[in-house]
């Protein structure tokens, strides 16, 4: 009888390299399928901690096979390829999808849990802001150190030095014994305390450390030709943008502006959960983003990313506007991203002539890169083409 032990006769955990490779199997899965995870409209707004429930395809576990596999054990001639199907057998019409029932078999897949911040790790780990600069004074004091600068009277427990208290203690006892012996009297037997002129306590010397400085700037159509399904997609955009920006810099600012015929400032709720209604300036977010960006983000200083989603559907008129305000943009930002939403499967709601179209045309900056989008599998791609196509030295 075969006895399985979890340990040789060394001691060593014979297990541990199975386990090992099954988790690289299942973070290499989640990679794979990740694009389309993170674009679900369940996740968007919700916390670090939300648990998110990921489908593992391709990993099949261990299990005994009869036999030794050679030629002419199991039916057929031996001949026959994986995937062959035997005489005698019909042929599978195929595995069930929707509501229609089917005979083939299917991939077998199981679901695993983990965390909105552990899925945002696997989809950031090796993006980085495109074009980031060392600009004049952009790199800013953000983060804190300490070092140790020397020994004080006052301070704090956590700080207490201990050598240094001793030997304080002993350093007052020796001179309390010495002038007990100048004077003839005996020397105390009852215990030595410490007191509070013993103790000495670590001086730090706080250090600043430095952090490239950047705003991102998001900017969305929130007219009424956007209707539900586009807006969900430019909001999937935007909340994967937010999430790379929060978990990658330490020191990256973040502007939310909404439009429709006119543009404002809004905060991070509203951005993501308010809807409007009415006509499309797109050449009113370009000016507001200009605005903000005079009024508190100078370029020399500052590196400046703007991001825009829109179905490309604006009022004609505005157009001229809209093409000379997004070519200034581009010559104030390290890169300014354009991302066109337009649902597979409604092209009779789609213009003929879109925003994409008169940019392709007219703006030949080599930090402008425009996108696509028709669905939420495209969100992905479109976002990391967003930000490495432009991306240089």
């Amino acid at each position: 009888m075969a006895i399985f032990r979890d340990y040789d006769s060394g001691g060593r955990d014979r297990s541990a390299e199975d386990r090992r490779r099954h988790r690289h199997l299942v973070e290499d899965s989640i990679k794979r399928n990740i694009g389309g995870i993170i674009a679900e409209e369940s996740i968007i707004g919700k916390s670090k901690d939300k648990i998110i429930k990921v489908p593992i395809k391709g990993i099949k576990e261990y299990r005994f096979v009869y036999g030794e596999n050679q030629p002419g054990v199991v039916s057929g001639t031996g001949d026959e390829k994986r995937g062959d199907v035997l005489k005698g057998r019909q042929k599978a019409s195929g595995p069930g999808s929707g509501d229609k029932a089917g005979s083939a078999e299917g991939e077998d897949y199981y679901e695993t849990d983990i965390t909105l911040e552990d899925l945002i790790q696997y989809l950031f780990e090796d993006l980085e802001l495109p074009n980031m600069q060392r600009k004049k004074f952009s790199w800013v004091e953000t983060e804190k150190s300490h070092k140790r600068w020397g020994i004080q009277r006052k301070g704090i427990p956590p700080r207490l030095s201990k050598k240094r208290s001793m030997q304080e203690r002993i350093k007052r006892k020796k001179s309390m014994e010495r002038s007990y012996r100048e004077l003839g009297l005996d020397l105390p037997t009852e215990r030595f305390p410490f007191r509070e002129e013993d103790l000495r306590y670590q001086k730090v010397k706080e250090e600043m450390r430095p952090q490239s400085n950047a705003v991102v700037m998001c900017l969305m159509d929130n007219s009424g030709s956007m209707y539900q399904n586009k807006k969900y997609l430019a909001r999937s955009f935007f909340f994967l943008l937010y999430q790379f920006v929060k978990y990658r810099y330490v020191n990256v600012d973040l502007v939310f502006i909404n439009h429709t015929t006119t543009a404002k400032e809004v905060n991070e709720d509203e951005f993501f959960h308010r809807g409007e209604s009415g006509g499309t300036f797109i050449s009113s977010a370009y000016e507001k983003a200009l605005e903000v960006i005079d009024e508190r983000y100078n370029p020399e200083i500052w590196n400046i990313y703007t991001f825009h989603c829109s179905d490309g559907d604006n009022w004609s008129e505005d157009t001229p506007r809209a093409i000379a305000k997004a070519k200034e943009l581009c010559s104030q930002c390290n890169l300014f991203g354009y991302g066109e939403i337009s649902v597979a499967g409604n092209e009779h709601y789609k213009p003929l002539y879109t925003m994409m179209d008169e940019f392709k045309q007219h703006i030949k900056a080599e930090n402008f890169v425009a996108v696509s989008i028709e669905s939420k599998e495209d969100i992905w791609p479109a976002f990391k083409k967003l930000l490495t196509i432009a991306e240089r030295e």
